[in-house]
């Protein structure tokens, strides 16, 4: 992170954290560099270190600045997806033989790229219990080198002590990546609690408004963030210079938005606890939730997403689904819109039949920044 924005709140930070003015025309958002090459002064001699848009471009590069003053990190790189940002994180750091510890919650995407992709290039993982310090301890071995957490998971909305974890990985000589979309960086800070690396979907909560794709790595050590950059260079799936602009343009929002998120999801939780037709929520902001106290001190507060089940079992999960109308039915999370989705026969479907495998009269929410007693009665009547 810059020294220059390192003393500043996070919404200062969000807004103007590497959006600096053009120094052409002084226009006060950085422009869209669509552009794949640079003309050089003679060879080698690039302006701004520019010479092609897949190792660096001026708009991604303002968006990677502004990433790593986010998250108070030393560097951040910007993907092409949060898939493409994991998928080199794992090539950059593992070997075939090494072996990783993955939580029992994972988003089904991560999972699948472990077991279906990184599986088969020889590297092996093993699955615990996150929110359980000694379950991680135990699941660790001698060819372990990272420990994956996600924190609030999705979508159980688990909550694992990053501070806890970060003292096993430093123990056991292991990094710890922290998968921090659904808190967003404005709820919660990996880094500060001794993560090695953040990652994000930035179509989600960043980006904001379910018009972008992309993702993104931030990391503590500034020669980690080298290397891994060495390889976003080297593998490509980097984010485009618009994309880029998109993701830049939603972050100066996010803190108002999450504040907004965080009061919707509030209520709506308060109605299902008691609704005769909901059997459990699932929301770290419940004091009776098992990681409550340990998000209550590492979140600013519990964001917007909601899990809970129903009775009835599947098929009344599914038609609560297809009742909604103003939460629409769709996959992803993190716009202003509400989404309301059943992660296993969506988000989750690749985890089936796995220990991973969720609930089956699970309904997963994305509560969104619309008048609330709007959702409330959506809600309700999608209950019945």
């Amino acid at each position: 992170m810059s020294d220059q924005h390192s003393h500043q709140s996070f919404e200062t930070r969000a807004i103007h954290a590497g959006n600096t003015a053009d120094p052409l025309t002084g226009a006060v958002v950085p422009p869209i560099y669509q552009v794949s090459t640079y003309k050089q002064d003679g060879v080698g001699g690039l302006r701004g270190g520019y010479e092609y848009s897949r190792s660096a471009n001026p708009t991604r590069t303002a968006l990677e600045e502004n990433l790593a003053a986010l998250e108070g990190g030393r560097r951040g790189l910007a993907f092409a997806s949060g898939l493409a940002a994991e998928d080199c994180l794992l090539r950059t750091l593992l070997k075939p033989g090494d072996h990783v510890v993955i939580p029992n919650d994972a988003y089904g995407g991560t999972f699948r790229l472990f077991a279906k992709v990184v599986e088969r290039w020889g590297v092996d993982f093993s699955v615990a219990n996150t929110s359980d310090v000694e379950s991680v301890r135990a699941a660790v071995n001698d060819r372990t080198k990272l420990i994956w957490v996600e924190t609030p998971s999705n979508p159980l909305l688990g909550i694992t002590d990053i501070e806890a974890v970060a003292g096993v990985a430093r123990q056991a000589g292991v990094k710890l990546v922290v998968d921090n979309t659904f808190a967003s960086p404005y709820l919660q800070q990996p880094l500060a609690l001794g993560a090695d690396v953040v990652v994000h979907s930035l179509t989600k909560y960043m980006g904001g408004h379910s018009d972008v794709v992309g993702g993104a790595l931030v990391t503590a050590d500034e020669a980690l963030g080298e290397e891994l950059a060495y390889h976003q260079n080297a593998m490509g799936a980097v984010a485009g210079p618009f994309d880029s602009w998109i993701v830049l343009r939603g972050i100066k929002t996010l803190a108002v938005r999450m504040d907004r998120h965080s009061e919707n999801a509030a209520k709506i939780v308060e109605m299902l606890v008691q609704h005769p037709k909901v059997t459990q929520v699932l929301y770290p902001g419940l004091p009776e939730h098992p990681g409550h106290e340990v998000a209550a001190k590492q979140m600013r507060s519990f964001g917007g997403m909601i899990s809970f089940r129903v009775e009835g079992g599947e098929e009344a999960a599914v038609e609560v689904c297809n009742r909604a109308k103003l939460f629409t039915l769709g996959e992803s999370l993190g716009g202003v819109e509400s989404l309301i989705e059943h992660p296993g026969r969506m988000t989750h479907a690749s985890v089936a039949g796995s220990a991973l495998e969720v609930p089956a009269d699970l309904v997963r929410l994305s509560v969104g920044i619309e008048n609330v007693d709007d959702l409330l009665a959506d809600l309700r009547q999608a209950l019945g």
